[in-house]
Parts: C-alpha cells; sequence; structure tokens
C-alpha cells in the first residue's frame, strides 16, 4: 500500500519545499510515501482558465491507475479533525488499495477528475496557495500516522 501526493508544478518556494521535504523524510518511517509532481504547463497565456485545467487533468488521469484511491485536495470537500483523518487512514491503510491525494493548479480541476475522484478532502475553510498546501498536507499525514501508532505527536485537548 502507498500513499502518493500528486500535485501540478513544483514546489519552488524555498522555505515551503523545506517544510514539505522535513515531512515526506518523517513519512517513510511509517508508510511508503511518494510526492509526484506534475511539470506545469508551459506558455499559457492564450488558453483560458478553462482550457489550463483541461490540460492539467489530461496530466493528472494519465499519472493515475484503474486501481487508485483517488483524494482530491478541494475546498468543497470533506473536512476531518486530525483524529478523524487518522482514522480514514487507517481504515484505507486496512483495505490495501493505494491512495493518491491529488493538489491541483491555481485554477482547481477539470469537470473528468472531478469525476474520476473516489473523494475529496478540504483541509480548512481557508484558501492556501497550491504550493502551501503541499506541506500542510503532508504535516496532516504525519499527524495522521503519528495518532494510528499512538505516539505522542498529536495532542488532544
Amino acid at each position: 500500500m502507498k500513499i502518493t501526493l500528486l500535485t501540478v508544478g513544483k514546489t519552488d518556494v524555498r522555505w515551503v519545499r523545506e517544510g514539505l521535504e522535513l515531512y515526506v523524510s518523517r513519512l517513510s518511517h511509517y508508510v511508503r510515501f511518494a510526492l509526484k509532481e506534475i511539470p506545469e504547463l508551459k506558455n499559457v497565456s492564450a488558453f483560458t482558465k478553462e482550457q489550463i485545467k483541461e490540460k492539467e487533468g489530461e496530466l493528472i488521469l494519465s499519472s493515475l491507475t484503474a486501481g487508485d484511491f483517488v483524494i482530491l485536495l478541494d475546498e468543497r470537500g470533506r473536512k476531518y479533525r486530525s483524529v478523524e483523518f487518522a482514522d480514514f487512514i487507517r481504515e484505507r491503510l486496512n483495505r490495501g488499495a493505494d491512495m493518491v491525494f491529488v493538489v491541483g493548479g491555481a485554477y482547481g480541476f477539470s469537470q473528468k477528475v472531478y469525476s474520476r475522484a473516489d473523494s475529496m478532502m478540504s483541509l480548512s475553510d481557508m484558501t492556501f496557495s497550491h504550493q502551501m498546501v503541499r506541506t500542510i498536507f503532508a504535516e496532516q499525514l504525519y499527524r495522521a500516522c503519528t495518532i494510528i501508532r499512538g505516539e505522542p505527536y498529536h495532542h488532544e485537548g
């Protein structure tokens, strides 16, 4: 069982990348985890937002396999408390299917990507840059892994 964080574009903000790398390295002690970055589209100034979402969507869909359980990180998705997210991860791990969490580009997802998704989750009612979401998600996944193992990282109050 593997968990992948699939993103559109590189993490090019240095401090965001450093935070992401920190949690990716910590996750390796708990679960098979991969970060996969789809190259950002080039020469898109003449494209509409919808055309950009469609082209990014094609790249996202081509990165998935039929057996992947796909969760979109989307503002309209389900919100979890950290303990609930740990329960979700534990339950999915027990089923054995690979999970792919997807962070879209600046304009979100195409309808085809929404149609392929098995689930959607939101990290907050607030909007974060699509780069920052990567680090926030990796920290929350790490937190979920420590909750599953009963380690003292998370403090429920």
